[in-house]
């Protein structure tokens, strides 16, 4: 996450597209043509281990002047069926945000990467106005982002994505040493699965309800029930109950998810392999209180975003 709220920093003020960034000087979420074209950037983007597409920006960079609102309406399970219908694939790692572009409000599609990266599965075609078809992408390939554009992979576009995903594993197992090696001494050093599955039995391993984000998550409940809230319903709840001059929107969402670490926190969020992530009831009304103790909690949580500081203490 940290690479990427690198980028979205850069989102305010880049003139430029580059392999992280594209630009759209337009969208009309109704046109079939223009989805296909959104879809080929988005999956070049997520094989290439995330980036950003702005909407409402030039390939100059600067501003156009549409309306963003219906862009950031588009209910994210749909982009999801989208990218299902013509890759096979049930991605959902990204979100909308709405950012600040010298004064005027752009929409951001913030995209995660993919650790294996996506096929298109059908060939996605559209008439141009002289009557004339046009391939957005073609089935069974593999599209990669080559500087500013959305293209075809290549060798070393694969060879990229091996690199990452060996360097992610790497990374994932000297964190694991490392907590090994800094037990404390006389402690014993026991593997547990990331979900402890509750058990009666009397040979299985106690444990105990902790706050600690970092602790394997202890699940008995349904998601569904812990987790109910989608960011989009999250707003609404949060808009219906605090009273701000400004309302709260996705960026100052994802700035106390970023500077309070709530994405590593199981109390507070889930997401499974095939949904868009969910928020619990205790996340929403401890922001809540927060705003209740200091009415500057959101413009406190941008800066630590903006300073890219990651606070020590979840919320």
């Amino acid at each position: 996450m940290k690479a990427l709220s690198k980028l979205l920093k850069s989102a305010g003020t880049a003139k430029r597209e580059s392999k992280g960034i594209e630009f759209k000087q337009s969208f009309d979420v109704n046109s079939p043509a223009e989805w296909l074209e959104i879809l080929k950037d988005v999956v070049a983007i997520a094989n290439c281990g995330g980036g950003l597409i702005l909407f409402g920006v030039k390939d100059n960079g600067s501003n156009s002047e549409i309306d963003v609102m219906p862009i950031l309406s588009v209910d994210p399970a749909s982009i999801t069926d989208k990218i299902a219908k013509y890759t096979g694939e049930q991605f959902s790692d990204f979100e909308m945000v709405e950012v600040t572009r010298e004064g005027k409000q752009v929409a951001v599609l913030v995209i995660r990467g993919t650790p294996v990266p996506m096929v298109f599965s059908k060939h996605g075609s559209y008439s141009l106005p002289d009557g004339k078809q046009k391939n957005a992408f073609g089935k069974g390939v593999i599209y990669f982002r080559h500087g500013a554009k959305s293209e075809p992979g290549n060798s070393n576009d694969l060879r990229n994505v091996i690199e990452r995903e060996l360097c992610a594993v790497r990374k994932s197992w000297l964190g694991n040493i490392r907590k090994v090696v800094e037990a404390p001494a006389g402690h014993n050093v026991r593997i547990l699965p990331p979900e402890v599955i509750e058990s009666a039995l009397p040979t299985a391993t106690p444990i105990r309800i902790v706050d600690d984000p970092n602790a394997p998550a202890y699940r008995k409940m349904n998601p569904d029930e812990t987790h109910p809230y989608r960011l989009k319903e999250v707003l609404e709840i949060l808009n219906d109950k605090i009273r701000r001059e400004r309302s709260i929107n996705n960026y100052d969402l994802l700035c106390v998810r970023f500077s309070h670490n709530v994405d590593s926190n199981p109390a507070y969020f889930y997401k499974s392999k095939f949904s868009t992530p969910t928020y619990s009831e205790r996340f929403v009304n401890r922001i809540i209180d927060e705003y209740e103790k200091d009415n500057n909690f959101f413009e406190k949580a941008r800066t630590v975003y903006c300073t890219g500081r990651v606070e020590g203490d979840s919320v």
